[in-house]
């Protein structure tokens, strides 16, 4: 059974900073690109980060310079790194495996003005 598990979120000031984590099992984590989505109240998903088996990463322009990705694949982890944190990055936050094929259930993050 495949599980996407994320962590970290929160309320937080804009400015500030948060880590999200994601713990997967149930696939070989270590070949399968991972990322990062996010769904504001209203909105569609949208892409935010990836990181490829090799550890080629990209970035959606709205988070470029603010945002980290990066994973363990001994942890079977991936992380988002957010810092300078804007209001308008108020989402829930999904990890993803594959192209995607996988989702997490999504963590919540809050930024106050």
């Amino acid at each position: 059974q495949v599980q996407l598990i994320e962590s970290g979120g929160g309320l937080v000031q804009a400015g500030g900073s948060l880590r999200l984590s994601c713990a997967v099992s149930g696939i070989i984590f270590g070949i399968k690109p991972m990322a990062w989505y996010r769904q504001a109240p209203g909105q569609q998903r949208e892409f935010v980060a990836r990181i490829a088996a090799g550890g080629i990463t990209n970035y959606a322009d709205s988070v470029r310079g603010r945002f980290t990705i990066s994973r363990d694949n001994a942890q079977r982890s991936v992380y988002l790194q957010m810092s300078k944190l804007k209001p308008e990055d108020t989402a829930t936050y999904f990890c993803a495996s594959g192209n995607p094929t996988y989702w997490g259930k999504g963590t919540l993050v809050t930024v106050s003005s």
